[in-house]
C-alpha cells in the first residue's frame, strides 16, 4: 500500500495541496489577528496555539517535496536548481516588498533603512527568503551527497541534527549570548537567525519523504496517533498551565508540542485524502489555495484589515478561542479571495506571471 502510494505522486499531491492551503489558511488568519485586530499574542489562545505549527508544517511540507528520488545530481543541475529558486523566492519577494513600503508606510526609505532591514522577520516577508535559503542548503548537501559511494540515512541524518542543535542554542540564553532580535547584525539583516529556527522541520519533512515506507508504517500502527496526541496534550498543558520546566527547558515542551501538532495536522489529511481530492468541493477549495500559497503569502500583507477594536475586545475576552479562531479564519478567506483576484489580474501578463510568480 505504500509503495503504491508513492508511486502514485499525483494522488498524493493532491492531498499535500490541500494540506498546504489549509497551512496557508492558518498564516493569514494568524496575521489578521496579530496585525490586522491588533491582538496581544500572550493573551489571545488562538494565536498562542495556532503559532506553534503553522509555520513548522509550512517547512515540513517544502522539505517533503523537496526531495526528487529520481533526481541526478550534476554541478548543472545544482546550478539550474539554485538559479531557478532564486527567481521564484527573491525577485516576487523584493518586488512586493517595494509595493508594501510604498502603500503602507509613510516614510518608505526610513522604515526600510531603520525597521526592515535589521529585522529578521522584513516586515513580514521573511518567508520566502528564508525558504530559499533552505532550498540552497539542501540542494548543496544533496549534490554533495550524490557523490557517496553508498546510499545511507546517516547523512541527511547528521543535517538534521546539526539544524537541531542551531535551534537549540536560540533558546539557551544563559549559555549563549544572543543580542535582542532587533539589534542590527548580520543574522537579524539576512534572517539567518530565523533558518536557524526553522530549518529542521525541513530535513524532518525531508526524510519522512525518503523513507515514506517505513514512516507510512508507523503512521499505521495502533499506537503511533494515540501517543502523539498524547503528548501534544500533556506539553500545551505545560506551555499554557503548569509552565514545570525553567530557563532553557522550557523549550522542549514547546519543541515536542510543535512536533506532535505537525504530525497530527499530517497525519488528518493523509487519512482522509480521498476526500481532500479535486472530486471533492473542500479539496479543489484547498487545493487551489495550495497551489498559489506563494501568490498569497506575497500578497496578502497589502490587504490586511485595521481593525484594533476587535483585537482590543479580543484581548479583554481572553480564553475565547471559537471567537478568535472564527474572526480571524473568515476574514483570513476573504482576504485570501482578493489574493487570488489580484493574482489572476496580474498573471494575464506573461512578465508578471514568469518574474512575480515563477510561472512561464
Amino acid at each position: 500500500m505504500a509503495e503504491t502510494e508513492i508511486q502514485q505522486p499525483k494522488q498524493r499531491l493532491q492531498w499535500l495541496d490541500a494540506l498546504r492551503g489549509f497551512t496557508m489558511i492558518l498564516v493569514v488568519a494568524y496575521h489578521v489577528g496579530l496585525q490586522g485586530f491588533g491582538e496581544d499574542v500572550k493573551a489571545s489562545s488562538s494565536l498562542s496555539f495556532f503559532i506553534l505549527f503553522r509555520m513548522p508544517l509550512f517547512f515540513f511540507i517544502s522539505g517533503f517535496l523537496a526531495y526528487k528520488a529520481q533526481m541526478v545530481w550534476t554541478k548543472n543541475r545544482l546550478g539550474m536548481s539554485i538559479w531557478k529558486k532564486f527567481k521564484i523566492q527573491l525577485i516576487p519577494t523584493l518586488v512586493f516588498l517595494f509595493v508594501a513600503l510604498m502603500m503602507k508606510y509613510p516614510h518608505p526609505w526610513e522604515s526600510l533603512t531603520n525597521y526592515i532591514l535589521i529585522s529578521p522577520t522584513k516586515g513580514g516577508y521573511w518567508f520566502t527568503l528564508v525558504l530559499l535559503y533552505m532550498f540552497i542548503i539542501y540542494y548543496v548537501f544533496a549534490y554533495i551527497e550524490s557523490k557517496f559511494p553508498m546510499k545511507s540515512w546517516v547523512p541527511i541524518t547528521i543535517l538534521w541534527f546539526i539544524a537541531l542543535v542551531c535551534y537549540a542554542i536560540l533558546y539557551m540564553p544563559s549559555w549563549f549570548d544572543w543580542p535582542k532580535p532587533n539589534e542590527p547584525v548580520w543574522w537579524n539583516y539576512t534572517c539567518f537567525i530565523q533558518v536557524m529556527q526553522y530549518f529542521h522541520y525541513f530535513i524532518f519533512g525531508n526524510i519522512v519523504h525518503r523513507y515514506w515506507d517505513k514512516w507510512q508504517k508507523v503512521f499505521d500502527s495502533k499506537w503511533f496517533f494515540p501517543l502523539i496526541v498524547f503528548m501534544a496534550l500533556i506539553c500545551c498543558c505545560d506551555i499554557f498551565r503548569w509552565h514545570l520546566l525553567r530557563l532553557q527547558w522550557t523549550n522542549l515542551p514547546r519543541t515536542i508540542t510543535i512536533y506532535t501538532l505537525m504530525m497530527i495536522v499530517f497525519l488528518f489529511f493523509r487519512h482522509y485524502q480521498d476526500v481532500f481530492t479535486k472530486e471533492h468541493r473542500r479539496g479543489r477549495f484547498l487545493q487551489y489555495i495550495g497551489v498559489r500559497t506563494l501568490d498569497i503569502y506575497l500578497i496578502h500583507f497589502l490587504f490586511l484589515p485595521n481593525l484594533k477594536d476587535v483585537g482590543e475586545f479580543l484581548n479583554q475576552t481572553k480564553q475565547n478561542f471559537v471567537l478568535d479562531t472564527t474572526l480571524s479564519v473568515i476574514f483570513g478567506i476573504v482576504i485570501i479571495g482578493f489574493c487570488c483576484l489580484v493574482s489572476n489580474v496580474l498573471r494575464v501578463s506573461p512578465i508578471f506571471k514568469k518574474y512575480l510568480f515563477g510561472r512561464k
